[in-house]
């Protein structure tokens, strides 16, 4: 198995550029002082004013800004990705999202790399895209933990572990739909792939485009949680999600993407775990 960090970081470094660019992320919102998140997480977080808040694979920032921009005390935004992480310092000195601290971490050494942060947080975010590209679920969730005070609570929301057993990559021009970017729901070893289209910005072809991904089930996800002394306090599963992950998917009246008749299978899972 060819260095999982080395094609990942490689690949996201690229992207940071991309996502900044006129086909890339929708930051006018976070211009205007308000950066809007997407509709599933809207309707779940919650009030985040004065709370203390860590989030985990900020990639470019524009979440750990938008927490900022809704009254949270501090954001801590941490990401491998050295131009991510660069290009959201940029975004928040450019809109004054002055307590938004941006910094270089991987997950795993978060705890190391934050000493001098001081302190425990209210709440731990993370969304969309994120434990996929974790080896260790175990050590994840340990790390979310250690960050939470008692009373504090994660917010996660990602694509449902079921959605990914289906191909992402098909073109809608292909009739036999044949399987591009699935995985085996359990799998137990990383998969890896060639992908050099841009989910944001579908124009793109990417020359750093083999990435390693692994498939996570949802028992996992909360047996992780479990031992890490994490309760859960809900789990909700959702028929759409924010990008265009399956050829066949369509855009909703709120800017997701979603089955175009029936609700066939879950797309996405969002859930709040707490620390007693």
């Amino acid at each position: 198995m060819e260095d999982w960090r080395t094609l990942n970081l490689a690949n996201w470094e690229e992207r940071t550029a991309v996502h900044f660019g006129p086909g890339g992320y929708d930051l006018s919102s976070h211009r205007s002082g308000r950066g809007a998140f997407d509709a599933i997480v809207e309707a779940e977080l919650g009030s985040v004013a004065g709370l203390r808040v860590l989030h985990l694979q900020c990639h470019i920032g524009d979440d750990s800004i938008a927490l900022a921009q809704r009254g949270a005390a501090a954001v801590v935004g941490v990401d491998f990705s050295p131009a991510a992480i660069l290009a959201a310092r940029g975004l928040a000195g450019e809109v004054g999202a002055t307590q938004a601290r941006l910094i270089e971490s991987d997950v795993h050494a978060a705890p190391e790399v934050l000493v001098l942060e001081g302190g425990t947080y209210d709440l731990v975010f993370t969304t969309w895209g994120t434990i996929t590209w974790l080896p260790d679920l175990d050590r994840w969730a340990r790390v979310v933990a250690y960050f939470l005070r008692p009373g504090g609570a994660l917010y996660f929301a990602d694509l449902h572990p079921v959605a990914a057993v289906f191909d992402g990559i098909a073109q809608p021009s292909d009739p036999q739909r044949r399987p591009g970017w699935c995985m085996p729901y359990f799998a137990r070893d990383p998969q890896v792939f060639d992908e050099p289209m841009d989910y944001a910005d579908s124009s793109v072809r990417l020359a750093n485009s083999r990435t390693v991904n692994r498939l996570h089930p949802i028992g996992n996800i909360l047996a992780a949680l479990a031992a890490a002394g994490l309760r859960l306090e809900w789990l909700h599963e959702h028929p759409r999600l924010p990008w265009r992950f399956l050829p066949g998917l369509v855009r909703d009246a709120e800017g997701l993407w979603t089955w175009p008749d029936k609700r066939w299978l879950p797309l996405a899972m969002s859930l709040r775990a707490v620390r007693d």
